[in-house]
């Protein structure tokens, strides 16, 4: 796993650490310690810990005027037992929404298990998206079943059609135009 680094192409766009308005700014990374760890695996130094245990993300890009944020993670999704949901959604959405961040993707090809517990935070969090929404990018097909057996594909959209897109083939500004088309769509159906 410490080989594992966020998504680069888009530092030309946006870096959390240098974003007054994130909830990392003025964060310092090393890129010859590794000390984050998720079990016994240290992650690489790039990623932001966030409260969870098992659990690490990057905030790839943040465009305010649109209002849409895009959220590597990595680890297990753990909140069963260690509340991840909480951590997400106390210390990085809660400050993204106050911000005007109302569209998020969540970016899972390096999100190895889902363990549930409840469906208030992401209740709490999709009411509080007005018009916007949460759509789930790349996430394994037994994660994706996880969260879907939980219920939880009400508040977050998982689909086939995205779930295998090339993210990284296209510019942040690109990607949200393609999930806007697709939920207004989904609306319209």
């Amino acid at each position: 796993m410490h080989d594992i680094e966020p998504f680069f192409n888009w530092r030309d766009f946006y870096v959390s650490s240098d974003d007054p308005r994130s909830p990392f700014f003025e964060r310092e990374y090393s890129e010859s310690e590794y000390n984050n760890q998720i079990y016994n695996f240290y992650l690489h130094p790039q990623w932001d810990y966030f409260g969870s245990e098992t659990m690490y993300l990057k905030a790839l890009y943040v465009d305010y005027e649109q209002g849409f944020a895009v959220i590597e993670l990595i680890g297990e999704w753990n909140d069963a037992i260690g509340n991840d949901i909480m951590f997400l959604k106390r210390d990085v959405i809660d400050p993204m929404l106050a911000e005007g961040i109302r569209h998020f993707v969540l970016i899972g090809d390096n999100v190895l298990n889902f363990h549930n517990s409840d469906d208030c935070y992401y209740e709490e969090w999709f009411d509080e998206l007005d018009d916007g929404w949460i759509i789930a990018l790349n996430f394994r097909e037994h994660v994706v079943n996880e969260f879907v057996a939980s219920g939880l594909d009400q508040y977050i959209l998982f689909s086939d059609k995205v779930n295998q897109l090339n993210w990284r083939s296209f510019q942040p500004g690109h990607l949200f135009d393609i999930f806007t088309a697709l939920m207004q769509k989904r609306l319209s159906t």
